[in-house]
């Protein structure tokens, strides 16, 4: 699991790095004390996990969290007990009251590894699971007319279905997608295998709509036809 860490403490964030260092199943790619700096570095590179503050100067952890649109498990941290159900309110993994012991943060760590695995197995499974308007959307595979890549955004498009509008990168939402269903025929379009109704030199077509072929997806798109 790649995550990262947030709180205004350099030192709670000393022992939550030696903590992961235990452990083989959670790379911690990086820690900050500013929430605006965390937000610009998931903007491009979203994490499984997070853990994160809530008694912050900036902006209440709790409401951080409501603010990202990727879905992330998070794990609270703090020294503020009243906080614990409107922290599980907002489906934590896990809630830990400063100072914790190593094991108590070991079990969170089970915890979200729980999770984590559980949410890999339901994706390769049958559907997609991803964050938008503070709701955690199942999207059915079966669904999806094609993904559209817009700046930091995503469109999915279903059948019968209003648009999901997500903050994602189309490298990470492709990291998702069971390869041998999906396929990424454009740097701002991936598509269903099973939709695609006509392959032509520049262009494929899904239903009534033309999807342009990028130079760099071609290859990967006659391999398939």
């Amino acid at each position: 699991m790649k995550a990262i860490a947030i709180d205004d403490e350099p030192l709670a964030l000393k022992v939550i790095t030696h903590l992961c260092e235990q452990v083989d199943f959670v790379s911690l790619e990086k820690t900050f004390t500013s929430q605006s700096e965390a937000v610009k570095y998931l903007n491009k590179y979203p994490v499984d996990l997070l853990f994160l503050d809530i008694q912050m100067p900036v902006k209440n952890g709790i409401e951080f969290y409501k603010m990202l649109e990727n879905g992330p498990m998070v794990i609270f941290t703090t020294a503020y007990s009243e906080y614990a159900v409107e922290g599980f309110n907002v489906n934590a993994t896990d809630y830990l009251l400063k100072p914790f012991s190593s094991e108590r943060f070991m079990q969170a760590l089970e915890k979200a590894r729980n999770e984590w695995n559980f949410r890999k197995n339901q994706t390769a499974q049958s559907h997609l699971m991803i964050r938008a308007d503070y709701k955690l959307h199942r999207i059915p595979y079966e669904d999806i007319l094609y993904i559209e890549g817009l700046d930091d955004y995503i469109q999915i498009y279903q059948v019968n279905k209003p648009r999901i509008v997500a903050r994602f990168s189309m490298k990470n939402i492709m990291e998702q997608l069971p390869d041998n269903l999906f396929i990424r025929v454009h740097r701002s379009f991936i598509v269903p295998l099973k939709r695609i109704d006509s392959v032509q030199y520049k262009s494929l077509q899904v239903g009534d709509m033309t999807i342009p072929i990028g130079e760099t997806y071609k290859d990967e798109i006659q391999k398939h036809f």
